[in-house]
């Protein structure tokens, strides 16, 4: 009788379980807040101005689309969807575009990438991480150089750590 209602248990559970695997049909993730994309954007451009330079900032969710773009006043023209390409890239790539720019040069494995439309392969572009998940992506444009657009960014990362799940 034992060996029977153990046996009903192991099947029933066999059964059981694979079905309700199944039914989860939803997955959740998470993203940035608009007012932490705000804030992230904030800080990234008065790093930038401290250093005297006039630039844009996009902020993207983890899916590329575009939070929040903010624009200093005499940055050019050209700098917000420079910053939004940028951002772009780094979460659809799931790679800082200071790396991408490096592994996709001319005769590197990777360098068809440079013409996804879309795609920016230069410095600039950085992914934000939460408990080892993309949520974000920042971009700037405007800062004499990839490098130092790139390193903009990370201090405005680095300003909203302590609201990032770790």
């Amino acid at each position: 009788m034992l060996k029977r209602l153990i046996s009903a248990a192991v099947l029933s559970a066999a059964i059981v379980l694979p079905a309700r695997a199944e039914d989860e049909t939803l997955v959740t993730f998470k993203m940035l807040t608009l007012d932490t994309a705000l804030e992230l954007a904030q800080l990234t451009l008065e790093e930038c101005r401290n250093g005297g330079y006039q630039i844009a900032v996009a902020v993207v969710d983890r899916f590329g689309n575009t939070q929040v773009i903010l624009r200093d006043r005499f940055a050019g023209v050209h700098t917000t969807e420079t910053a939004r390409r940028k951002a772009w890239s780094a979460v659809s790539f799931r790679t800082d575009t200071l790396e991408l720019s490096k592994l996709t040069e001319a005769g590197e494995p990777f360098s068809a990438l440079r013409f996804v439309p879309n795609a920016l392969m230069a410095g600039g572009g950085v992914i934000v991480e939460s408990a080892g998940s993309i949520v974000a992506g920042v971009g700037v444009s405007g800062a004499p150089g990839g490098d130092l657009d790139d390193a903009c960014a990370r201090v405005g990362i680095e300003g909203i750590l302590d609201k990032l799940e770790f």
